[in-house]
């Protein structure tokens, strides 16, 4: 989301909220329940180029949301038992699900003690090369060899460019051309990019999975709590919908088999990595529900309604976005307001 996006998105936030349009909505388009979508959970970082900062919260952020969610009237469920009234077509109390992409050790270290404080179970998707920490986690590479360079040499589009890194402002410059412009790549080519910049400026992609997420025994650690749920996040994190057909029931399905085999445990939810729709769709959704999950989540914004049970491989998420961490935007955003609005009152997108 650009600066000027998510700077619009705000002010509508705003707006909701201080006109109290977001409580006059919530009986309309309040759905059922959320699933909340979380990455990282750590103390703020006092840094000028952070363009993942979206990616992270703070612990006292979480704690507030936990609070805030129950303040609101929902309870919070396994995603068992989300899936269960989505299926039963239950419309009682709202209930909300907290879920955590990419098995960040800082889950463990910061997120994990306040959810057990408060008794909140939630899940964690896991893609096992992240695990094996030989995962290339490609935009925060990216994003290390910016901020560690006061120059990055960069062949884009065939043309050999200079970037000046030597002052904040131009590294997030920096980082957007660049980023967009993979983004506009096949998978294969980005990662190989990625891969050979971050090389050529020292980099050992490896590294950055080793420093960030959780081995082997610190997930089966964390999973003795039984407030804790696994879920199959892909082997290398890719964006399936645009690899071929046998590529994507791989990942899926060899992801599941290998978690199921660390842990000892049945494996029944997936996220979509990326998981707009560029990265997943009709195709996706479809394998997903073939190989038998219950649930598989994305990342298109939305609250869950009951025509949701006919779309248990497509389900929306709520993410509780760094740039955003008022709770004042909680209430907003679960009140389906926004969404509403967002997705031209739609209930289901799942095309």
């Amino acid at each position: 989301m650009s600066g000027l996006r998510m700077n619009v998105f705000k002010v509508g936030l705003e707006a909701l909220y201080l006109t109290s349009a977001h409580r006059l909505m919530r009986p309309y388009v309040g759905g059922v329940g959320a699933i909340l979508m979380l990455h990282h959970v750590r103390p703020a970082r006092q840094q000028e180029f952070a363009p993942n900062a979206l990616l992270e919260i703070t612990p006292d952020y979480l704690e507030g949301v936990v609070e805030r969610v129950r303040a609101g009237g929902f309870d919070i469920v396994t995603l068992d038992e989300a899936h269960d009234r989505l299926a039963a077509g239950e419309e009682g109390r709202p209930f909300v699900a907290f879920t955590f992409d990419d098995g960040y050790r800082d889950n463990a270290e910061f997120a994990y003690p306040i959810l057990k404080k408060h008794g909140v179970p939630f899940t964690i998707y896991l893609p096992t090369s992240f695990m094996d920490h030989e995962g290339e986690l490609w935009w925060l590479v990216l994003e290390h060899t910016v901020r560690t360079q006061r120059a990055v040499t960069a062949s884009i589009a065939g043309q050999t460019v200079h970037f000046d890194c030597s002052n904040a402002q131009l590294k997030r410059e920096a980082f957007g051309e660049i980023y967009w412009w993979l983004r506009s790549l096949p998978e294969t080519e980005l990662r190989a990019y990625v891969r050979d910049l971050s090389a050529r400026h020292g980099i050992d992609f490896r590294d950055i999975c080793r420093d960030l997420c959780m081995t082997w025994d610190e997930v089966r650690a964390l999973g003795s709590d039984p407030l804790v749920t696994f879920g199959a996040h892909t082997i290398d994190h890719l964006m399936l919908a645009k690899f071929p057909e046998e590529t994507v029931r791989r990942e899926m399905a060899a992801s599941r088999e290998r978690i199921e085999a660390e842990l000892g445990r049945r494996i029944d939810h997936f996220a979509y990595p990326v998981g707009d729709p560029t990265s997943a769709g009709p195709r996706e959704f479809a394998m997903a529900r073939d190989l038998g999950f219950k649930t598989a989540v994305t990342t298109r914004p939305g609250l869950l309604f009951p025509e949701h049970r006919d779309h248990l491989t497509a389900l929306p998420r709520v993410s509780l976005n760094g740039y955003f961490q008022s709770l004042r935007y909680v209430d907003v955003l679960l009140s389906g307001a926004a969404f509403a609005v967002f997705n031209r009152f739609r209930r289901v997108n799942a095309a």
